[in-house]
């Protein structure tokens, strides 16, 4: 069985038991929430697709730990101007592990 679920702004298909990373969520590490915009389901029968969102559908996981992503690298450049400009940006993400659809 699987659940595509909007997640701070993103879809994510997940399954049971499965661990991803979102963007941070405003939630304590070990605790659980509670995600019930849930906008597809299939559990190997019958496919159920929400008009928004499918009604009566929660997913619910735990938060395993909060952590920065890798760097990543902006750099523009303008040829023969000799503007060059270089930054860096680090994503804060939340890694969480789904625990049950209901």
């Amino acid at each position: 069985m699987y659940a595509i679920v909007e997640i701070a702004g993103q879809q994510f298909k997940v399954e049971k038991d499965q661990k991803l990373y979102v963007h941070r969520l405003q939630a304590e590490a070990g605790s659980d929430v509670e995600f019930d915009k849930v906008l597809l389901t299939d559990d190997g029968k019958q496919v159920k697709v929400g008009a928004p969102k499918v009604d009566g559908v929660k997913v619910t996981a735990k938060v395993l730990s909060h952590l920065k992503d890798d760097t990543v690298i902006v750099f523009k450049k303008k040829r023969r101007k000799g503007f060059i400009k270089r930054n860096g940006h680090r994503q804060f993400l939340t890694q969480i592990q789904i625990q049950d659809i209901k």
